[in-house]
């Protein structure tokens, strides 16, 4: 029934007034609280004098006067009624639990984690202070003794003429009449090699630490743009340069058939 039913006659009867002032109107709960655009459970609290339901004291005297209007009653009669009638007590604040404060335990396993950050924050600078910086090592001014520049050069030679009768030996042999030429490069160097019809054997830029090996009719001509980069052999013996070589490092020679090479005019190479 009610929540307040020891409220006496006076706390009911406002319930039984709006019920039956409503029914008089021909209303339902529903059709009142869509004229009065309300939940209908307020006005369903209201009959059955539930008023701890509608929350605080104000909203409840802003329904019950509302509702009576709506179905013709005196707001002020029972709004006097509310009033004399006694109200449940609200809730007791000083009995909600409140949660206490942190246990010993909660404090030690902060004061752990503190630590252990200090200690890896201490051993990383640690590390970056004793970590022994890399010093460069001075670079030699000395140079090489004449005998160490001629044994360097006498392996340089011999580790040359391994690697182009290595070439060599894996290339098919020349044909009859034809003479097998190796070229192998020390450093970049541009190249043209003719045979002697003019054929055009090989033109363009060799990188260095690479060979070729040609194999063309005598007397082969060649054209070098880096000659001191350049080690020439043909059928498997060492072509010496010495005074082919420009004062730009180019040179420009013809070979035999028996390897000797001699210088050719500074002009256009045939076919080219």
């Amino acid at each position: 029934m009610s929540t307040g039913e020891g409220g006496g006659d006076k706390r009911r009867g406002i319930g039984t007034r709006l019920r039956a002032a409503r029914e008089a109107r021909g209303l339902t709960t529903l059709q009142a609280a869509e004229k009065l655009h309300v939940d209908p459970r307020i006005l369903e609290a209201l009959e059955a004098e539930n008023f701890a339901a509608l929350g605080a004291r104000v909203y409840a005297r802003g329904h019950l006067r509302r509702y009576a209007e709506l179905v013709g009653e005196s707001p002020t009669e029972l709004q006097g009624l509310y009033a004399e009638a006694p109200q449940a007590a609200g809730p007791d604040l000083t009995r909600i639990p409140h949660r206490g404060p942190k246990g010993h335990s909660t404090r030690l396993v902060a004061l752990a984690l503190l630590v252990l950050v200090a200690v890896a924050v201490a051993g990383v600078l640690w590390w970056l202070l004793t970590l022994p910086a890399a010093k460069p090592r001075p670079v030699s001014a000395a140079q090489p003794l004449p005998a160490e520049q001629s044994a360097l050069a006498s392996t340089a030679d011999s580790s040359a003429a391994r690697l182009v009768n290595a070439v060599a030996a894996a290339q098919p042999g020349p044909a009859a009449g034809a003479a097998q030429l190796a070229l192998r490069f020390s450093a970049v160097s541009w190249v043209a090699v003719y045979d002697a019809s003019g054929r055009r054997l090989l033109e363009g830029i060799s990188a260095p630490d690479s060979a070729r090996t040609l194999s063309g009719a005598p007397p082969l001509k060649v054209v070098l743009g880096n000659a001191p980069g350049v080690a020439v052999h043909l059928n498997g013996q060492r072509v010496p340069l010495d005074g082919l070589v420009r004062p730009d490092g180019s040179a420009r020679f013809v070979i035999d058939r028996s390897g000797h090479a001699a210088a050719v005019p500074a002009q256009p190479a045939p076919g080219g």
